[in-house]
């Protein structure tokens, strides 16, 4: 039995979360750096698709976020760039802009994903309560099987994220220790 092909998608892996000073960083979200770093290195070593799902928002124009959000993430601007490492490299690297929480949503990425036969998304990134399960559920419903490596995600509220975490893993895939991830990536 062969293993289902699988792409990593690394979700918000940019400097609005991770760089201090930035409108949404906040510290606990650096303690997933070593881990989503060692699935980037696995994903690319392994030849697998990566999908760079980065929140950008078209500067000068009104976006229906910003009734429940202050503007933030504008296309080029330093909140919306790609944090340290974690930008794309390579022909097997895209990257997917969103202008909602899920990487799926209103974008071409199941599209996409579909077309390169992939059966299986590993999910990473910030934040667990809001893009990682509202990614989850559109990969979910677009065919895919989901994993989330628990140690690759996390969020400024614990309590939702460990929420998110238990729903994703009873109703939408699976929640898997990081070890087991990057196996998959093997």
């Amino acid at each position: 039995m062969t293993a289902p092909k699988t792409a990593l998608i690394l979700v918000d892996v940019i400097n609005s979360f991770f760089l201090e000073g930035q409108p949404n960083f906040y510290p606990a979200a650096l303690d997933v750096l070593g881990p989503l770093h060692d699935l980037l290195a696995a994903a690319r070593a392994g030849g697998h698709v990566v999908v760079h799902a980065v929140e950008q928002h078209y500067p000068e124009f009104d976006d229906y976020e910003f009734k429940k959000l202050p503007r933030h993430h504008m296309e080029g601007a330093l909140d919306a760039a790609f944090f340290g490492e974690f930008r794309p490299e390579g022909p097997r690297e895209i990257v997917t802009r969103k202008r909602r929480f899920s990487a799926f949503f209103a974008t071409d990425l199941a599209l996409f994903l579909h077309e390169q036969r992939m059966e299986r998304v590993i999910i990473a990134g910030v934040k667990t309560n809001v893009c990682i399960r509202a990614s989850a559920q559109d990969a979910f419903a677009h065919g895919f099987d989901v994993v989330v490596p628990r140690e690759a995600t996390n969020s400024n509220r614990p309590h939702l994220a460990e929420a998110s975490l238990e729903d994703i893993d009873r109703y939408i895939g699976r929640v898997v220790p990081l070890a087991d991830a990057l196996e998959m990536l093997a």
